[in-house]
């Protein structure tokens, strides 16, 4: 038997990414996002689930520099990192897959200082669906630490 990764896909623009699926917490629908003044323009805001508060960051904003135009098909991924947990607003949550260890490639994205959340690319058969490893992207977004003490004050 062959290692695999579990991941979420999802997508943006037209292109298939996925997070390992051990950092997802759940999907939800777009609902009661508040947004709060003053935080970085891929914030969207704050949404409670489950009676946690957490930020909603647009992906379409950090990797496309475009807003994500929001219709009934976009969903929030909500995601445990180390520092917090964040809700990430995709075009769509599309499926969970299994892909097998041998279908991961390194891509040479992973130098490149920007993008170092870029983890691999699944090449499979008809498709190829970057992976984003969530704790290195929060970790990569400019004002997160204010944003990780903000939501420390909120509890």
């Amino acid at each position: 038997m062959t290692d695999s990764n579990k991941v979420v896909v999802f997508q943006v623009r037209n292109e298939e990414y996925a997070v390992p699926i051990q950092f997802v917490m759940s999907i939800e629908k777009l609902e009661g996002v508040t947004p709060i003044p003053h935080l970085p323009s891929y914030v969207r805001g704050i949404v409670k689930v489950r009676g946690e508060l957490i930020p909603v960051i647009d992906i379409e904003q950090i990797f496309y520099n475009h807003s994500l135009p929001m219709d009934e098909t976009v969903r929030i991924i909500i995601l445990q990192t180390e520092m917090l947990s964040i809700g990430i607003l995709v075009q769509e949550a599309k499926e969970i897959l299994d892909i097998p260890e041998e279908n991961i490639k390194q891509v040479g994205l992973v130098a490149y200082q920007k993008t170092s959340y870029f983890t691999g690319v699944a090449n499979l058969e008809s498709r190829l669906i970057t992976i984003v490893d969530p704790t290195i992207l929060v970790q990569s977004l400019e004002g997160i630490k204010e944003i990780q003490e903000f939501m420390m004050k909120q509890v």
